[in-house]
């Protein structure tokens, strides 16, 4: 392999750790309404456990409420029991039509220990980060040793490996302080 492909494949490795921490910290709840609160959800549809946002309708009119509108009125039982279940401490409020629900003001207690939750998400991207680039750390080590790269080329490809890591791990501490603004804004 050469140097350009394994940092390649070291930066599609690193954009999916990116993209995994960064749904991993937008799930974290603020103050505000948002779709991405209930995508963990998922609704007995039929016998078959199914995510919320295929058998409903999701969405956000104000800063206050979600409503789910769901596609076959016969779940609206399931929906409303799945949502309790949640652990997300939201209490479902159902017309027969839609259900609603009210997101309600963060305490500043609450708010630090989501800052907290989202500094751990945070810490974790990094480490599957950092992962990533000692296993490709290694890869460019053994391609030197099987002949394939030239130690410059090893060198190279080390310090390429290293600014890519850099790229991602500010990315996440962008997206965590992004996060911690969010949540502490009252």
């Amino acid at each position: 392999m050469s140097v350009k492909e394994i940092i390649d494949s070291a930066r599609k490795l690193m954009d999916k750790s990116l993209e995994f921490n960064k749904s991993q910290i937008g799930k974290v709840r603020t103050g505000r309404a948002s779709a991405s609160l209930l995508d963990g959800v998922t609704v007995d549809y039929y016998g078959s456990p199914t995510s919320l946002n295929q058998t409903a309708n999701v969405s956000v009119p104000d800063a206050r409420t979600i409503v789910i509108n769901p596609y076959d009125k016969g779940i609206l039982q399931n929906i409303e029991k799945a949502i309790q279940q949640s652990d997300l401490g939201f209490n479902p409020q159902n017309d027969g039509i839609l259900i609603r629900i009210n997101v309600p003001p963060l305490t500043e207690e609450r708010r630090k220990e989501f800052v907290k939750l989202s500094k751990k998400y945070a810490e974790e991207g990094k480490v599957a980060i950092r992962n990533i680039r000692r296993d490709f750390m290694e890869t460019l080590k053994k391609e030197e040793k099987n002949k394939t790269l030239s130690e410059d080329d090893r060198k190279k490809g080390e310090e390429l490996l290293q600014k890519v890591t850099d790229e991602f791990i500010s990315k996440i501490d962008k997206i965590l302080a992004d996060k911690e603004k969010e949540l502490l804004e009252n």
